[in-house]
């Protein structure tokens, strides 16, 4: 992971700033870019865990980070913006606390 991946999760934070499920939900321009995030970082954290799992593990969840950036990029089913905006909500925070460490480590 690196500085730019960082800068995805806070893109993220920035696009839902003061928004509401009902935002993300209405405004396709808003949905697509928050996804569009999630495909990078989801990415970056599959090649990091090719190169060395332990980093990769120090990421919570980071094999259901993957999972997610694999629905998203290959829609193996319709995305369901609850869930989207549930990780925005609930994960994105941790998750940023802990890409800043690996890139502070690094």
């Amino acid at each position: 992971m690196s500085v730019r991946h960082a800068g995805e999760a806070a893109l993220i934070s920035e696009f839902t700033t003061r928004k509401q499920l009902e935002d993300c939900q209405n405004n396709s321009i808003l949905r697509a870019a928050v996804e569009r995030q999630f495909e990078i970082i989801g990415k970056a954290l599959s090649q990091l865990a090719r190169v060395d799992e332990s980093i990769a593990g120090r990421i919570t969840d980071h094999r259901r980070v993957i999972a997610f950036r694999n629905i998203l990029v290959h829609g193996y089913t319709d995305v369901d913006d609850r869930l989207v905006w549930d990780i925005v909500t609930t994960m994105l925070p941790l998750f940023r606390t802990e890409i800043d460490g690996l890139v502070r480590d690094s």
